[in-house]
């Protein structure tokens, strides 16, 4: 039996499914989930690690700021959350090793927040110099100082959705047409005003991951510093934005769950507002171009053609798409939460 299959006998003997709910399913079913068995890395989708090594290098410096800024503790926790083929660990470490000397490389605990046998396969080869470990959710990382970095994970988290029919709030849910076909509809009861509705607001998702995320940041020991990357609106709640990709081609979100890449805008005002009512530093969010510049992305970039002029082009065309407004650097951004007490971030 597929998932589709699946989720249709689910709604046919309990009735229609929160859109969060069929996000859950299609994307994080153990057995038959998108991310459980079809990891799309370059073919449904690709991500800035993928696209120029100049990310993760960056980052890698980034990671090496923060745990000075730390202390430099003799020992952390360097977490990645979703770390698909290893890109952006392998990139960032590379440059890491080399910045931050021996006695980095000596406290640097890799973990890899991955639930996907298939993938972690893929990771524990690539960045065997690094003698991973693993963990199912973050929730499962042992204690200590941690540094955290997740590209791309927050648009996967799933989100409730909201829409407006005759002046009431209403969920958006996933039911089965006449012909017993996946559908789109509405719940019959009514609302109150979603989390981030305006006046004006016609349609409003909410991501009910945030606390979760935010109460297991919240019970990690000082000091800690999580810093992620992802598409969205820096300060508006995002509307109806859940989209499906497969082989690079947007498709509908309902064709085939747990075959497709299902993603929605993250809403990082709302993120910002969460971890700092909970008692988080917050800095940013920040456009990512401008995030890598102050990291340093033109003096690396400018080196990186100089040691290879054969590839200029492609280098420097590469980097240009992580960073230009037009492109990746304006969509995306960067918003980093931390423990208190420590100074501001760098690249913020």
């Amino acid at each position: 039996m597929t998932l589709k299959d699946r989720i249709i006998r689910l709604i046919e003997t309990g009735g229609p499914i929160p859109v969060s709910t069929y996000m859950q399913l299609a994307l994080h079913d153990s057995a038959q989930g998108y991310y459980a068995t079809r990891p799309g890395l370059g073919t449904d989708f690709i991500t800035a690690p993928e696209v120029s090594q100049v990310f993760g290098e960056l980052i890698g410096l980034w990671v090496v700021n923060e745990w000075r800024a730390m202390g430099a503790p003799d020992s952390f926790h360097l977490v990645e959350i979703g770390p698909g083929r290893g890109t952006l660990m392998a990139d960032a470490l590379r440059l890491a090793y080399v910045a931050g000397g021996r006695e980095f490389a000596d406290a640097a605990k890799l973990t890899l927040v991955e639930p996907s046998p298939e993938l972690r396969k893929v990771q524990a080869e690539r960045l065997s110099d690094y003698t991973p470990s693993f963990a199912d959710t973050l929730g499962n990382v042992p204690a200590g100082p941690m540094i955290l970095v997740a590209n791309e994970y927050l648009d996967c988290l799933p989100a409730r959705q909201f829409r407006k029919a005759d002046g009431q709030w209403r969920e958006c849910v996933v039911g089965l047409d006449a012909d017993g076909a996946l559908a789109f509809g509405l719940a019959a009861d009514e609302q109150r005003a979603p989390d981030g509705a305006a006046e004006t607001s016609e349609a409003v998702e909410v991501q009910i991951g945030f606390d979760l995320l935010i109460a297991d940041l919240l019970t990690r020991p000082a000091p800690m510093r999580a810093l992620f990357i992802d598409y969205g609106p820096a300060d508006a709640t995002p509307g109806d934005s859940l989209r499906a990709f497969s082989q690079g081609e947007q498709v509908s979100p309902l064709a085939q769950p747990g075959e497709t890449d299902l993603t929605v805008d993250v809403d990082f005002g709302r993120l910002k507002r969460l971890a700092a009512r909970m008692g988080l530093d917050v800095a940013g969010p920040t456009p990512q171009g401008m995030f890598l510049m102050g990291l340093g992305a033109q003096a690396r970039l400018n080196q990186l053609v100089e040691a290879n002029p054969d590839h200029a082009d492609a280098i420097f065309n590469n980097a240009q798409r992580l960073i230009d407004p037009k492109d990746m650097g304006s969509r995306f951004k960067a918003i980093c939460l931390s423990s208190t007490g420590l100074p501001a971030p760098v690249g913020f």
